[in-house]
């Protein structure tokens, strides 16, 4: 399913099926036949546009989840046949300071599945052997996609807003990325105040563990150590803020916000920040999918036709999927 003009998505488009040869690995590359792969509001915002395309036409998709087919020249820890994951993280220049620092996903030279390199949203996905992610096997493919990102994104924005165990946490939005950070929240013994607008999303909080569900314009009975915002606009991360204990941090879960409107320094005093989140490294992968299969990480999704990749993104948009979609290439 490929873009080659950005648009609105709706059930016919802008994505269009086309026929291509399977492609072949490169050296330090493999070559996965897909079985799922998950689909991300990073994926939305690069169709409608809202993220400025890299490269067109390119195949979104950067949750992905499929067995290697071919190994290619230099590849020698992946083997045909073993099962592999991809995430939005495709190719660092190993080189640069921050790359020697551990902090890869900041990365000038960085190249991302779905928005510089073609991704999942196919039959076939080539894919970096060295970023290439091991799965645990107690995930099956369909349940491993929405850990890709959606999970480990999760887990990465956990991490950054400095959340301790047995702490107070608020969650702003609660889509697929929040099911994941709640489980392991509630397995740091954190308590979880859950902030969204739909009631659907506030009881899946509440049987998931919440102390307290309620609106974006609400404010917790409790002030919170950290927050993360997972919706993305910008008045949300606001009403987080206005949320926080003093020395509290926001950690900011999207890589595209409408805008944040301005606001009185004395909700920023008493040293409170506001953090983003960019990306992820290969050592949250591996940290992320250790942990997650430890507690476990339970998804929830959808399954898709790949040739209803439109039909995803759309009902993504408007807030009518449940948990996650994946989507399923038919076979032959």
């Amino acid at each position: 399913m490929v873009l080659t003009e950005t648009g609105p998505a709706h059930d016919a488009g802008p994505l269009i099926a086309v026929e291509r040869p399977t492609p072949s690995p490169g050296e330090g590359e493999i070559l996965l036949a897909v079985s799922a792969c998950g689909v991300c509001r990073t994926d939305l915002q690069l169709v409608e546009g809202d993220l400025a395309a890299r490269r067109l036409p390119i195949v979104p998709g950067h949750q992905i989840v499929g067995r290697v087919e071919a190994v290619g020249p230099g590849v020698h820890d992946w083997a045909e046949g073993e099962r592999a994951g991809a995430t939005w993280l495709a190719e660092t220049c190993g080189r640069c300071v921050r790359c020697r620092s551990g902090r890869e996903n900041l990365c000038v030279d960085a190249r991302f599945t779905g928005w510089d390199v073609d991704g999942g949203f196919a039959e076939y996905c080539v894919v970096r052997a060295d970023v290439a992610a091991r799965i645990p096997d107690s995930f099956g493919d369909l349940d491993a996609a929405p850990l890709l990102c959606g999970g480990v994104i999760g887990f990465r924005a956990l991490r950054l807003s400095g959340v301790q165990p047995g702490q107070r946490l608020g969650l702003y939005g609660f889509g697929a990325s929040a099911l994941c950070a709640i489980q392991i929240a509630r397995h740091w013994d954190c308590r979880v105040f859950v902030c969204t607008r739909s009631e659907r999303e506030r009881e899946r909080a509440r049987r998931l563990g919440a102390v307290w569900v309620g609106g974006y314009d609400d404010e917790p009975p409790e002030p919170l150590d950290a927050a993360i915002t997972f919706a993305p606009v910008g008045e949300v991360v606001v009403s987080a803020l206005s949320a926080l204990d003093r020395g509290g941090t926001v950690a900011i879960n999207a890589i595209h916000l409408d805008r944040v409107p301005s606001f009185p320094y004395e909700a920023l005093w008493w040293e409170r920040s506001i953090r983003s989140i960019a990306n992820v490294t290969r050592a949250d992968v591996r940290d992320f999918l250790r942990l997650a299969a430890d507690i476990p990480v339970v998804t929830q999704f959808e399954t898709l036709r790949l040739e209803a990749a439109n039909a995803a993104l759309r009902r993504l948009r408007d807030g009518d999927i449940d948990g996650a979609a994946v989507l399923i290439p038919e076979p032959e």
